[in-house]
């Protein structure tokens, strides 16, 4: 790939998807975009350029966009914040929407749907103490095809093998030909949406969040694109709303609108703690009683 080209492109998916490409990495565009260029019957990666350079074509920009979006995911991913979820976060929220019942989550740039399902699979364990609860799960993604995929919640034998345990599987799946179905029950639970991170979520409807899970996405932005990305989630986050991000990324320098919580590993709290968390018990304990069983008591796994 010529010097041009990748600049072009380079460019390109900045402007659209916010991923910042560096010099090492044409392999990774010629790699990924070789395909279309086969499929579009173009002899080389240069003609699929000029024909990007020459604009109007929808379909091809956003054919290129996918094709350059890692979707790497699986099941209960990295565990940790899951089991946060179950054991700290959840029930801290419940303490403080105490007088509405609701709750709403949002699950940025969610690939083929691990990592919602697997909260879903959560609230769902945690039965009766969510009783007359609104709990609302927002999952968003840039790429259509994942979030068709999402949709029928179809799932290969690879797939539920990576982190989800034995017996959640028999619970919330049936067989489906040579891989697994997610139940009607849990994909009721949650709501795909299209949506590019570099856009308002307020003006798409995504606001008044308790929770956002934006794990793993933002090592590949410059921190221009996180800055702002962080700006339009604490916009709409609730006072006393979590953000959780992956084990490598942290607002750290990067944003004041969310505070450090001491102990926590890619979990930020926005900004003051609010009034009615103050005058109980801090976010790192809360009160036994609203607790729900984190995933290593779900699974039975040690």
């Amino acid at each position: 790939m010529n010097t041009n080209d990748f600049e072009f492109l380079r460019q390109f998916l900045y402007q659209r998807s916010g991923l910042a490409l560096t010099p090492d990495k044409s392999y990774l565009l010629e790699s990924r975009l070789a395909p279309i260029a086969r499929k579009l019957k173009m002899k080389t990666l240069s003609e699929l350029v000029a024909h990007l350079r020459k604009g109007g074509d929808e379909a091809l920009t956003i054919a290129v966009v996918e094709a350059m979006t890692t979707n790497e995911t699986l099941f209960f991913r990295d565990r940790w914040p899951f089991d946060r979820f179950s054991a700290m976060i959840l029930p801290t929220l419940m303490e403080l929407n105490k007088n509405t019942r609701r709750i709403r989550i949002w699950c940025a740039a969610c690939s083929s749907g691990q990592e919602p399902y697997s909260l879903a699979m959560l609230l769902a364990e945690a039965g009766g103490k969510l009783a007359g609860w609104q709990i609302e799960i927002i999952a968003t993604d840039i790429s259509d095809e994942m979030l068709e995929r999402c949709r029928k919640g179809w799932y290969s034998t690879f797939e539920v093998q990576r982190g989800l345990p034995p017996d959640l599987l028999k619970k919330y799946f049936t067989k489906d030909g040579d891989g697994w179905l997610i139940s009607e029950k849990l994909r009721a639970m949650v709501k795909f949406r299209n949506f590019n991170l570099l856009h308002d979520p307020a003006a798409a409807g995504i606001t008044g969040l308790d929770l956002i899970f934006c794990r793993n996405v933002l090592i590949y932005f410059d921190e221009a694109t996180r800055r702002k990305v962080f700006a339009s989630m604490a916009r709409v986050m609730k006072p006393g709303g979590y953000l959780c991000l992956g084990g490598a990324e942290t607002v750290i320098g990067i944003s004041d609108a969310f505070r450090i919580l001491p102990g926590e590993r890619g979990l930020f709290g926005l900004g003051e703690v609010p009034a009615a968390q103050a005058a109980g018990q801090p976010a790192a304990a809360p009160r036994p009683a609203a607790s729900v069983p984190p995933l290593a008591a779900v699974s039975g796994q040690r």
